[in-house]
């Protein structure tokens, strides 16, 4: 058997970093922009129904440098919570850095009807109709740690896990319901387009909903390192 030369190892390394790096390139050049995402929430807060799950992860695409493994491109979800009515029911703005998860419990932080819990692990949330069972959730990646002030930037990724009922009981009244038992699934948060419109109207009803600092209708933000 021949040995290759050092020439033609060191040859072929050169190669193959370049293939690899035109890889990458290319990769990043079809890579999605998205930056707006939606998905929906039921039989949140239902007696024998398990709570669902909202996840997010930072890919990493804002990160410029590593310094020891650490990479900056910190990425902030800003969530939107509504109930089926059509109102806001919670805000916030969670961080996370770049390789980084986010676990959000849509019982606890983000359509938690218990009171006034302030910026944390607990959210609380404000409804006038006093629906905290189902509606949408909307995520925004953004720069700003702001929710009242999204900053629109891609990033991130979400999936969401769905609390299904296995039938429906009152089909056909005006508030009709998901009957046990109940089974989980998960599915992506879907990509969507996001209006200028829609951005600044999101952030104005946020900044009401956590009008004077009441700590009505904040979400809670599962610290680094506490997923579930």
């Amino acid at each position: 058997m021949k040995k290759a030369s050092l020439a033609t190892v060191l040859l072929s390394i050169a190669l193959f970093g370049s293939a690899a790096a035109q890889d990458v390139a290319a990769v990043g050049a079809v890579g999605d922009s998205s930056v707006y995402f939606v998905t929906h929430y039921s039989n949140a807060n239902t007696a024998s129904a398990p709570d669902a799950t909202l996840r997010l992860i930072n890919d990493g695409t804002q990160a410029t440098a590593c310094p020891d493994g650490a990479c900056n491109g910190t990425l902030w979800a800003a969530i939107y919570v509504f109930n089926d009515s059509e109102e806001m029911i919670s805000c916030c703005a969670c961080p996370i850095t770049a390789d980084g998860v986010l676990s959000e419990s849509v019982n606890q932080q983000l359509a938690n009807p218990a009171g006034p819990q302030g910026p944390g692990v607990l959210g609380s949330t404000f409804s006038t109709r006093g629906e905290y069972s189902r509606g949408v959730i909307e995520v925004i990646s953004s720069t700003s740690s702001d929710p009242t002030n999204p900053v629109p930037i891609p990033g991130l990724r979400a999936w969401m896990a769905h609390v299904q009922g296995s039938s429906v009981s009152k089909l056909g009244t005006s508030n009709p319901v998901e009957a046990a038992s109940f089974y989980v699934t998960e599915a992506p948060v879907a990509d969507s387009n996001l209006s200028a419109l829609d951005a600044t109207d999101v952030g104005t009803v946020c900044g009401y909903a956590l009008h004077d600092s009441s700590g009505w209708g904040w979400c809670g933000c599962s610290p680094a390192d506490q997923d579930f």
